[in-house]
């Protein structure tokens, strides 16, 4: 659910601060997930936490309006399936395999 438009978007205060007095080659460490992207951020390599490590996210235009979080995925997708998986892939290695 979007935010109220008369409430404006959120931005982290601290974040602010720290892009206001960055330098253009830095990355820029922030925990705000939650903060909106605007177009002050545009260019600027901002170091998003996902839970574990600082993930660098450079800012582009088409992000504008999107959160932080979006782009530093907290979880790490491995893969699906069991034994039927494993028994598709080994059909695929011998299909692949030369004679």
């Amino acid at each position: 659910m979007s935010r109220s438009l008369k409430k404006g978007i959120f931005v982290s205060q601290k974040l602010l601060k720290k892009i206001k007095k960055a330098e253009s080659n830095e990355t820029i460490k922030s925990y705000s997930r939650a903060s909106t992207i605007t177009p002050e951020m545009i260019g600027l390599v901002i170091g998003v936490h996902n839970g574990k490590e600082f993930v660098p996210v450079k800012i582009i235009e088409e992000m504008v309006g999107h959160k932080l979080g979006e782009f530093a995925q907290t979880t790490k997708f491995i893969r699906h399936g069991g034994k039927l998986q494993r028994a598709v892939e080994a059909k695929q290695q011998e299909n692949n395999m030369p004679v």
